[in-house]
């Protein structure tokens, strides 16, 4: 890989342990992608969740804040693995309350911005179009390549916190023009109506694609989509298949003209009621208790906070059905403010504040509260939680609501 007389000096460590550290590890993944060169990124996003980091990655991440480096560009974070504000009554333990306050104290000490969220696309920092970006979520990076038209490889934990501390990343991937044309092409048949659906469909063409190096194209949506269902739909589409980076003709910015172009040759692949039936069939079990509804990955936004509030307004959940709710810091504010959170928490709810329930040690706090049977309207954490113990099933956030209060799962 050729380095800039900047990026050299940072490689005979000039600038110090970390930031040595930082452009090693970005060398190695830039050769193995055969990257010619580094990009210069304007911001960057990281995943590192306490669960996964465990006390190796924590200590790891100390370690560098010990040498007082700061990161060199805005840099902010992923969902935490605890709300500090209530865990206690999930069972999590005070050991990883501790934990995840040590990450914490050491990301503020590199001058990174715990915002906690994976939706920042919709609140703090979306991206602009042509904007390369190192970003970590999966429904982060799909959403800021395919919706915002920025550019961004899905980077892992130390990958992203290697930029920040660069401001740089491997010019491999998302980052070139010709890795963000169109490989396959998609003809949707049965058109999504609400948040569930589009997951749907985001999951269907995701399986269908199948490899982080597909670019989807996607034709025939008749209604142009609200933010919060390209939100599922991408969220689903990188869950179930890796992919990264989808254009939706007539609505995402790099989709103009494609149909036309690069993507003319391609076959078409209809996307039909049968494509999206059976994915739905394992996630189907009506009639069956449900232990736990889950409103999360991604975060809620506000306008699913208040669409969420008016479905619970008046009425209660069952005793034997537990409701959790993850949101962003950012949401929560207005989200209390607007009387939102009162009505979901008055049904008998919980919400959490800049977490994300798979990314919470969901297997532990599963089996503290007896929690097996889970229903969601996000396809994406339904296709995780099956790891993690769970039983997971799938239905409209209305749906959901009304399973919860009559404490089995209704559609």
């Amino acid at each position: 890989m050729r380095l800039n007389k900047e990026e050299q000096a940072m490689l005979s460590g000039e600038f110090g342990p970390a930031i040595k550290w930082a452009i090693e590890h970005q060398l190695q993944v830039g050769r193995m992608f055969d990257a010619e060169d580094m990009v210069p990124v304007s911001q960057a996003h990281m995943m590192a969740d306490p669960e996964s980091l465990g006390e190796a990655g924590v200590a790891f991440t100390e370690k560098l804040a010990e040498t007082d480096i700061k990161v060199r560009i805005p840099m902010i974070t992923d969902p935490r693995g605890i709300d500090l504000n209530y865990y206690e009554p999930l069972g999590q333990t005070e050991n990883m309350a501790n934990l995840e306050r040590r990450f914490i104290a050491a990301c503020k000490n590199m001058g990174i911005t715990m915002t906690n969220t994976c939706i920042n696309y919709q609140t703090i920092m979306p991206p602009v179009f042509g904007e390369h970006v190192a970003f970590g979520d999966t429904g982060v990076v799909i959403y800021s390549n395919s919706v915002c038209g920025a550019r961004s490889n899905f980077e892992g934990g130390p990958s992203a916190l290697a930029a920040g501390l660069t401001g740089r990343t491997p010019r491999y991937g998302l980052h070139l023009d010709n890795k963000r044309i169109p490989t396959k092409r998609f003809r949707i048949m049965d058109q999504p109506q609400d948040l569930m659906d589009w997951g749907v469909l985001g999951a269907a063409i995701g399986r269908m694609a199948g490899s982080y190096w597909e670019v989807p194209i996607i034709e025939e949506v008749e209604k142009t989509p609200t933010s919060d269902q390209l939100k599922h739909f991408g969220a689903a589409m990188a869950s179930y298949g890796s992919v990264p980076l989808f254009h939706l003709v007539g609505v995402t910015p790099e989709s103009q003209n494609l149909v036309d172009a690069d993507s003319i040759d391609l076959e078409i692949i209809n996307v039909d009621r049968d494509a999206i039936s059976d994915l739905k069939k394992p996630f189907t079990a009506v009639g069956e208790h449900v232990d736990v509804v889950v409103f999360a990955a991604p975060q809620l936004s506000i306008i699913e906070m208040a669409e969420l509030a008016d479905i619970c307004n008046g009425r209660h959940r069952s005793d034997t059905t537990d409701v959790i709710v993850c949101t962003s810091a950012q949401v929560y504010g207005d989200a209390v403010s607007m009387g939102y959170v009162d009505k979901i928490e008055t049904f008998g709810g919980r919400v959490l504040v800049g977490t994300c329930f798979y990314q919470q040690y969901a297997r532990e706090i599963g089996e503290a509260n007896g929690w097996k049977r889970l229903l969601s309207n996000s396809a994406k954490i339904v296709n995780i939680l099956g790891g993690y113990g769970y039983q997971p099933s799938l239905a409209s956030m209305e749906a959901c609501i009304e399973s919860a209060e009559k404490g089995r799962i209704v559609s």
